[in-house]
């Protein structure tokens, strides 16, 4: 039975020709369609300033420069990333001096060990972290997750219109947040945090109780104004190992809270028919932890570190239903045009031809890559990906 509600890209799906190209072409990617050519983009860049030393030119349009396709998403946000949605932020300030180097207090409550005069660029050292029990959390955690926290959604009007234009373009409307596990370290550090899985079970379940109570009350105002395509969790819960928890931790302690999570999102949908997709982003190896995801409807993964030995054709072939972004060797790019040859030969064609797949590095590709040999990898990248 045909539907009445109008096909605005909010109530129901735009017209196929009337989505803006870059739209469709990411639509095609999330729906596994077979030789659908490749979405252009890349994950990030560490290379930059060593670029501009080998003759890119400062603030040069790098999709320009490299081919990367126009955007076809557009972020919701409000809901952290790499850190919880605070509000107000911890103050930024110097803590102690030490010699060339100096503490400061970022704005997640965390005290980072950094250079004098820069604190950006780099790994710092994570030295300590705000939440150390049930008081900390509450004391001076707890409140800044409140959903009506003065100024949580003061620019929601403004936000909203913008993501109902962009939706009536077509593009694939994105809620992004940061994830479970990677919220929990954010407060107590990856060491503390797998002790107080342990030793104190119920402060994990009170934070997590938390950011869930943030996070629905985020979605469900957003989804008065639009349908959401895609839920994007940063999670990282992996190392060059697996997962920094076991399968029965996370189903414990994360499962749960993401399963009515999602399950409020589709009974809210303005869309009601509109397929979801879930994303989950983490380092590491990755294996272990898929068919833990798959239980929440996991459809749609990155960034499938090499080094930690992921392989996208690997598991593209194991899980044909999801959509695989990532996977390039970030340091085959560093190792000269036969390699970087080699390594697009053994991804690309069978990517392409299975569908559902973003070429990018599994990082942010590294200060060592040349610039000559990345823009070769892009040229290449451009020809096999159609």
């Amino acid at each position: 039975m045909p539907s009445n509600r109008p096909a605005d890209g909010i109530h129901a799906l735009l017209p196929r020709e009337q989505m803006v190209e870059s739209a469709r072409k990411l639509r095609d990617t999330y729906a596994v369609t077979p030789g659908a050519p490749l979405v252009r983009r890349e994950f990030g860049f560490y290379c930059l300033e060593r670029w501009y030393e080998q003759g890119l030119a400062k603030g040069a349009n790098l999709a320009a420069e490299f081919g990367y396709d126009p955007g076809g998403s557009h972020g919701l946000g409000q809901l952290g990333w790499c850190e919880a949605a605070f509000v107000p932020e911890f103050e930024v300030k110097t803590v102690e001096e030490r010699g060339e180097h100096e503490v400061y207090q970022d704005h997640a409550g965390r005290k980072l060990l950094v250079f004098r005069g820069r604190r950006d660029g780099f790994m710092p050292d994570y030295i300590d972290h705000p939440v150390k029990d049930q008081r900390t959390w509450e004391e001076d955690v707890k409140w800044r997750m409140a959903v009506d926290a003065p100024g949580r959604f003061d620019t929601l009007e403004q936000r909203m219109a913008t993501a109902r234009e962009r939706a009536g373009q077509g593009y694939m409307i994105v809620q992004g947040l940061i994830g479970g596990y990677m919220y929990l370290r954010s407060l107590m550090g990856p060491e503390e945090t797998l002790y107080v899985f342990h030793d104190n079970p119920a402060l994990v379940h009170d934070c997590m109780k938390t950011w869930f109570e943030l996070a629905d009350a985020v979605i469900a105002r957003h989804q008065q104004h639009v349908t959401i395509d895609e839920i994007f969790f940063a999670e990282d819960i992996c190392y060059n190992h697996g997962p920094l928890i076991s399968p029965a931790m996370m189903r414990e302690f994360l499962l749960p809270y993401y399963q009515q999570l999602i399950t409020n999102l589709r009974a809210r949908q303005l869309d009601p028919e509109r397929r979801l997709y879930i994303q989950i982003d983490t380092d590491g190896f990755a294996d272990p932890v898929i068919g833990v995801y798959k239980e929440i409807g996991m459809t749609t993964m990155s960034p499938f570190e090499v080094a930690s030995g992921c392989d996208v054709v690997r598991t593209g072939r194991e899980h044909p239903d999801l959509a695989l972004f990532g996977g390039i060797d970030k340091r085959i790019l560093a190792a000269g045009r036969e390699a970087i040859e080699a390594e697009l030969q053994r991804i690309i064609p069978v990517m392409r031809e299975r569908g559902g797949y973003i070429p990018t590095c599994d990082h942010g590709v590294p200060e060592e890559v040349k610039l000559d040999d990345y823009r070769y990898y892009r040229q290449r990248v451009i020809e096999l990906g159609g």
